[in-house]
């Protein structure tokens, strides 16, 4: 990722735009750097963005469509490849805690599916950062993993132990080479609301509205 002040920053310009322009009555916290990180270690987040108000009860509609999408927007503001996405982790009322708990029950109930029936269990598509936490929670059990599908279809399985996992077509990378530096163009910005700086604890950047 780009150097993570300039990074938090972009993210700020992105929620000054949709709670000014966008009249989104949001209040949000950017924390970045070593404050940060995820106390549990599912997340890989060195941006954390937290939110509140009146309208906040949206980010969690629809199976929370809402926050996985500014999260998806986020990362293609600073240009993150798909396995890094969880660089940048939007949260209100402690969301990501639950479903973490959620996918960790669910592991567990594969795991005992698969060691009875002797059969892979393939788990609904998930995004790329859920789809890691579930690998790293299916690991405990010493089945086998992997990643199949494509795009919104992708989904991680689970298999038996000594079972011949199916080899898939080898993914295409692209070459971003000659599309400029990482961090791309300057993202949106707005008026008056959120970005705010100061000094964390972590040595990190913190801004936004107040909160």
């Amino acid at each position: 990722m780009e150097d993570l002040t300039q990074a938090a920053e972009r993210v700020a310009s992105l929620m000054r735009l949709l709670t000014t322009t966008g009249g989104l009555r949001l209040k949000f916290r950017i924390t970045a750097g070593a404050g940060a990180a995820d106390p549990d270690g599912l997340e890989r987040r060195d941006i954390y963005v937290e939110c509140k108000g009146p309208d906040a009860d949206l980010l969690l509609d629809r199976d929370a469509e809402f926050l996985r999408a500014l999260e998806h927007i986020t990362a293609k503001i600073l240009r993150l490849e798909p396995d890094e996405h969880d660089r940048v982790s939007f949260d209100y009322d402690g969301y990501k805690a639950d479903r973490a708990a959620d996918l960790r029950d669910a592991a567990d109930d594969a795991i005992d599916e698969v060691e009875d029936t002797g059969q892979p269990f393939r788990f609904q598509p998930m995004n790329s950062r859920e789809r890691r936490m579930l690998h790293m929670f299916l690991k405990e059990s010493g089945l086998q993993t992997a990643s199949s599908g494509e795009g919104p279809t992708r989904s991680v399985v689970l298999y038996p132990e000594g079972y011949e996992i199916p080899r898939e077509p080898e993914r295409p990378r692209f070459d971003r080479s000659r599309s400029g530096p990482r961090g791309g163009s300057r993202g949106p910005s707005g008026n008056r609301g959120g970005g705010n700086r100061s000094s964390s604890s972590g040595g990190g950047y913190r801004g936004g509205s107040r909160y």
